[in-house]
């Protein structure tokens, strides 16, 4: 029997099914899979854009094995909940390398080494993805090719057409419905994390240094690492700031307890307003901006000790240059 209603016998359970085809796909070169994996009305939410269907995915593959063509994904973790009797979402976090050999969005090949990472969340249904939400560490990719990432933005958009016809980035203006529609589950732990995000965004930064293990481990966007409670605080003070005004959302939320694992927390979030403070992304412009952003975290003995929080810089400037003129 297979571990879900549906899905094929070959996979043990949801971590293996999630980095199964993840590497059937990207590093075994299964392109052709994706009519499999991937059902054909798929919804694939990034900052960046909203894709529909499976043709433009494929394409997309194609075009960055390309640019990448010895990229390797490596899953650190998938936590996940059931949904219903035969599907389960999954929040999946990949840690990239891969070398810019190839022309393609980055433009002419650099010969660059990049590190960065990707955080997902997939509803999965009969064997297939059926709907995504995925975060792309951008920022870090930019930096590491050697470019400004304001520059860089400015550049994509006048690659792509200019400003009438450049790709949008996704907002909930232009946001599509798909068959997954919950909330996530009741565990502790996600519930713990969403609480935690909406005190920190609500200004309660004293809440870090309360829940924050003195030595946590952070991961932020632009491959930025830090350490302990003041490297958080900058983090999240530097993105509010930058967006006092904005509506804060919890959009999904998954805990997860298993054996031989810390306690575990996914949760996908939203900040949905004006840029009119100053912070992470300088002088306040007044423009329009949607932040979609994935945190996953793990906790011990003196708090939350592992975090991983990504957003994609270069969509929020996309919107802000976009907004201001500044193209």
């Amino acid at each position: 029997m297979p571990f879900l209603p549906g899905f094929d016998e070959r996979w043990r359970d949801a971590p293996d099914y999630v980095l199964g085809i993840t590497k059937d796909i990207w590093e075994d070169r299964r392109i052709d899979l994706l009519h499999d994996y991937y059902a054909p009305s798929l919804i694939v939410r990034s900052p960046a854009s909203v894709v529909e269907g499976n043709d433009g995915i494929i394409a997309a593959t194609q075009a960055t094995l390309a640019e990448f063509p010895d990229r390797e994904l490596f899953g650190e973790d998938v936590i996940w909940c059931p949904t219903e009797f035969d599907s389960f979402l999954s929040s999946h976090r990949l840690y990239c390398t891969a070398t810019h050999e190839g022309p393609g969005m980055y433009g002419a090949p650099t010969g660059k080494r990049l590190e960065y990472r990707i955080l997902a969340d997939c509803w999965c249904k009969g064997n297939a993805v059926q709907d995504e939400w995925l975060v792309r560490d951008q920022g870090a990719i930019v930096r590491q090719m050697g470019h400004d990432v304001v520059d860089w933005t400015r550049d994509l958009i006048a690659r792509e057409g200019g400003p009438e016809r450049c790709v949008a980035p996704y907002t909930p203006a232009n946001d599509v419905a798909g068959p997954y529609d919950g909330r996530g589950n009741d565990d502790e732990w996600g519930h713990t994390l969403a609480d935690l995000l909406t005190r920190i965004m609500g200004a309660e930064l004293a809440v870090i240094g309360k829940h924050y293990d003195r030595a946590a481990e952070l991961a932020y966007p632009g491959h930025q690492m830090g350490v302990g409670p003041g490297d958080a605080d900058r983090f999240w003070l530097g993105l509010r700031a930058a967006l006092p005004s904005a509506r804060f959302s919890i959009d999904h939320h998954i805990g997860m307890q298993e054996p031989l694992n810390a306690p575990r927390a996914a949760v996908r979030w939203s900040l949905t307003g004006r840029h009119d403070g100053w912070g992470r992304f300088g002088a306040p412009t007044g423009a329009e901006v949607h932040v979609m952003g994935i945190t996953h975290a793990e906790f011990g003995p003196r708090g939350l000790r592992r975090e991983w929080t990504l957003f994609d810089e270069t969509a929020i400037w996309k919107q802000i240059l976009l907004a201001t003129g500044d193209v």
